[in-house]
């Protein structure tokens, strides 16, 4: 689902944009003119007006309610509370100019309105044999795998297509030939390069095939996961912490449905919790690497990249995090959050 999707102008008829609130399948949809917010249109408004007898090929501007509820950046941190508040299922989020910069979707995922274009490369490890989905991968390389009706690694292509990349390096090894098929086909307006793994290198030895090709500040990726989030933000993150390496972590929490016991070193009883809930960050497997980490690993040497993060981190680089909230980034690794990626992403 992207932004542009809940963005209407009021030269549009209400008949498409009944058509356009099916497509996104919420209430809302928001009126923009001179790319700024102006007013907003929900699936009451338009029932009042056909009750009313007015015509679907009457423009937007007769339907819409133009006093639209919205939030500034610097609010963006109330959203949640305001939209249980004034019960809306998606709200803007404007800056100073009132432009729309995001919206926030009522399972708290946020759409991110993209910045100048950043081009820069984007790395994704593509060899692996996918165990974890398995059997769907004794038929199809993880890369494949369908999520609605294109694969999972041309959806990560085309969320970071938003932020205006355009070169994605794939290196690929099992089943190898049926992704370079694939990409080789399609109609794009990116390029593709493929490196060629000939033995396992792990998530991080694999990098060493890309000397001399990258001389920039790079996105690495693992070829199963979205991150919902504004990439130019970590990526300005990024270079003004200076780091080497910036780690893309979400935020988990989970309940123990359990009581948990401490037990002292005499054997009795230091303390009980009665099934608490514990949140700690995760890493998401993407992260901002500078070029620098391509040209030191050694060639043909099998390690994975959270191992190179703990050598440079050892070694007194600077290696930082930047924290995301846990519905920004959706997981494929395994078959039960293949259909919560599903959801999340609107598709049927």
């Amino acid at each position: 689902m992207k932004i542009d999707e809940f963005m209407i102008g009021e030269e549009n008829t209400v008949l498409e944009a009944m058509e356009q609130l099916d497509k996104v399948a919420k209430k809302v949809l928001f009126v923009v003119k001179d790319d700024k917010l102006i007013a907003a249109l929900t699936d009451g408004d338009i029932r009042r007006w056909i009750l009313k007898k007015g015509e679907l090929t009457a423009g937007v501007k007769q339907v819409a309610n133009y006093h639209p509820r919205f939030l500034t950046d610097c609010s963006r941190k109330e959203a949640m509370r305001y939209m249980k508040q004034v019960k809306v299922e998606a709200l803007p989020i404007l800056d100073d100019e009132h432009r729309i910069t995001s919206i926030v979707l009522w399972d708290d995922v946020e759409l991110i309105r993209p910045s100048d274009p950043l081009k820069i490369p984007v790395v994704m490890m593509a060899g692996g044999l996918g165990k974890r989905l398995y059997p769907y991968t004794n038929i199809l390389p993880k890369p494949l795998i369908p999520i609605g009706e294109i694969p999972i690694s041309e959806h990560i292509i085309n969320q970071f297509r938003q932020f205006g990349c355009e070169d994605f390096y794939l290196i690929v090894n099992h089943k190898k030939n049926m992704i370079k098929a694939y990409y080789n086909e399609i109609e794009k307006d990116y390029t593709v390069s493929f490196v060629d793994e000939d033995k396992p290198l792990g998530t991080g030895g694999g990098l060493s095939l890309l000397k001399g090709k990258i001389d920039s500040t790079f996105i690495l990726t693992n070829c199963d996961i979205l991150i919902q989030e504004d990439i130019a933000k970590i990526y300005k993150h990024h270079k003004e912490q200076k780091n080497l390496i910036t780690m893309v972590c979400s935020l988990k929490n989970f309940s123990i449905p359990y009581g948990v016991v401490e037990i002292g070193e005499d054997g009795l009883i230091e303390q009980m919790k009665e099934k608490p809930n514990l949140s700690f960050f995760t890493n998401t497997g993407c992260y901002f690497v500078e070029p620098q980490v391509i040209e030191e690993l050694k060639n043909d040497e099998a390690v994975g990249f959270p191992d190179i993060v703990t050598k440079y981190k050892n070694a007194g680089y600077k290696v930082g995090v930047y924290p995301i909230g846990e519905k920004a980034w959706l997981d494929m690794g395994q078959p039960d959050e293949m259909e919560r990626m599903k959801e999340m992403l609107g598709i049927g």
